[in-house]
């Protein structure tokens, strides 16, 4: 007996040695999966944001290979600038504009498909068409819109022939008219992404709701504010701060329709920061710019992740 005990002992040794490798291996191997795109992440997003953070705060970054610390020089120069005012007054109007219609048009036109006085067919049709503008990329849908909005294009066209013109209107190189016709060129793209949500939310509310709502002896209005849109509280909240965000970013519409002009009238600040870092070459204070742009979407984003905690 006192020679086996040892052996025993011994024997057990290894393995209970091997157990908490085993374990540890099995605990790193999901870091090993997701260790591609950490690095990827890091390398496309949080380097690049720190360099630019960095950039910020110095002069003469990039042009020159002696930079020196400016401090907050650079916000100074860019919160003081009246075209940063101006680009950030436009932004504000083209983003609220477009969120609020998107919302408008894509809960009316899912309504629209999810009603039952429309057969299947109809539907189907009214599908087709309405999400033909997510189809087209950037550079197609700023394309056509320039044809259309030519002064001898087909907007001008049936303008005057229904009597509301009296002559072509140069829609985007008219400063009062040119952040207005961009405004609705992305609502056109825009909305049917909406459409597509709102439909699937409507969808999912239980038709049991609106069935005691019936027998309760309600309209088709109150049925629609107490029902409908409660149901779709959360779908709405999620894709307007997304729409502010997305929105607030957008450039190649933009900079492929007007450029930014005439006069800075849709100026953004996308466009804002792009000119002064690829125009000017002022690094420095386009740094200075993305980094005010970051801090204004953190902020949308933080409503966005409350939405979603809450949700």
């Amino acid at each position: 007996m006192t020679l086996t005990a040892p052996r025993a002992s011994t024997r057990a040794a290894p393995a209970a040695s091997r157990r908490p490798r085993s374990t540890l291996a099995r605990r790193l191997v999901p870091y090993g999966y997701l260790s591609p795109t950490v690095l990827l992440i890091v390398g496309l997003m949080v380097v690049p944001i720190v360099m630019v953070v960095g950039y910020s705060f110095r002069d003469n970054v990039i042009v020159q290979q002696n930079s020196v610390f400016a401090g907050f020089a650079n916000y100074t120069k860019v919160l003081t600038d009246p075209d940063f005012l101006a680009a950030l007054r436009n932004t504000a109007v083209f983003i609220s504009v477009s969120t609020l219609a998107h919302l408008v048009l894509g809960l009316t036109f899912a309504m629209m498909l999810n009603t039952q006085l429309l057969s299947g067919v109809t539907k189907a049709i009214f599908r087709i068409v309405y999400i033909l503008p997510w189809l087209f990329t950037i550079a197609v849908i700023a394309v056509i819109w320039r044809l259309l909005f030519d002064p001898s294009g087909v907007v001008n066209y049936v303008l005057q022939t229904v009597g509301l013109v009296q002559q072509g209107v140069n829609w985007l190189g008219d400063p009062t008219t040119a952040l207005w016709a961009v405004t609705f060129v992305n609502i056109w793209s825009g909305y049917p992404f909406f459409m597509i949500s709102l439909l699937a939310g409507l969808q999912g509310i239980p038709a049991d709701l609106y069935e005691a709502a019936a027998v309760d002896g309600t309209n088709w209005w109150q049925r629609f504010r107490h029902v409908t849109l409660p149901q779709l509280r959360p779908v709405i909240v999620s894709m307007a701060v997304l729409d502010l965000i997305w929105t607030s970013h957008q450039f190649a519409l933009i900079w492929m329709t007007t450029g930014g002009g005439p006069l800075n009238s849709t100026e953004m600040l996308s466009t804002f920061t792009y000119k002064l870092a690829f125009s000017e070459y002022e690094f420095a204070t386009a740094s200075a710019a993305a980094v005010i742009v970051l801090l204004l979407t953190m902020v949308l984003a933080f409503f966005y992740v409350r939405s979603q905690r809450e949700r």
